[in-house]
């Protein structure tokens, strides 16, 4: 893929993100489906154990995961104009869409099809995100030290309503302590046989 002209990647790279942002109904969780499978299975761009590092790096950015992972991927692939390739890819279906559904504003507005419509929309972008959380979860979570740092977080979150982004800090203290105070216990997460003792 490499060996391909410059313009051509570029291309490619607008092209796949412009195709995922055409789906950006639910918000960036429900895309990460679509972007793992452009990314990973189709064009084979990153690991699957690489996406899910670019995930956890864009949702602890500001910013939406989708467009962060967008330039992430883009400068991964052929630096900074391929950032910009598939950041501009992934955010200009969401300008055209809103920019149409503002001058058609009072036509879409309480339109019973419009209605119906993202009445369906909404329950599939549920089971979207579910995948979503699922698959990372499948790929994030080996080892018991994985599972009580996930279960914590969620009780955390859920039960005393703690922001998100200090779940994602108070993870990322838990992995630098167990990295300087537990290294062997480190290398085992790191090399994925956490529970093989």
């Amino acid at each position: 893929m490499f060996k391909k002209d410059k313009t051509k990647i570029l291309i490619e790279l607008f092209l796949c993100f412009f195709k995922i942002g055409c789906f950006t109904f639910g918000g960036g969780f429900a895309m990460i489906p679509l972007i793992e499978r452009e990314i990973v299975t189709n064009k084979k761009w990153v690991t699957e154990e690489e996406v899910i590092d670019v995930f956890a790096v864009s949702q602890s950015l500001p910013g939406a995961i989708a467009i962060n992972t967008s330039t992430f991927i883009g400068y991964k692939i052929i630096g900074r104009l391929g950032a910009i390739a598939a950041t501009a890819g992934v955010v200009l279906p969401s300008v055209i869409i809103i920019t149409l559904i503002a001058m058609f504003f009072s036509i879409f507005n309480n339109n019973p099809v419009f209605e119906a419509v993202f009445s369906g929309i909404r329950p599939a972008i549920v089971s979207l995100i579910l995948v979503a959380g699922l698959k990372i979860g499948k790929s994030s979570v080996k080892d018991k030290i994985g599972v009580i740092i996930m279960l914590t977080t969620l009780a955390l979150v859920t039960v005393f309503d703690v922001h998100a982004i200090i779940a994602v800090v108070g993870g990322a203290l838990t992995g630098i302590i167990i990295y300087n105070f537990f290294p062997k216990v480190s290398e085992k997460i790191v090399n994925g046989d956490g529970d093989k003792k």
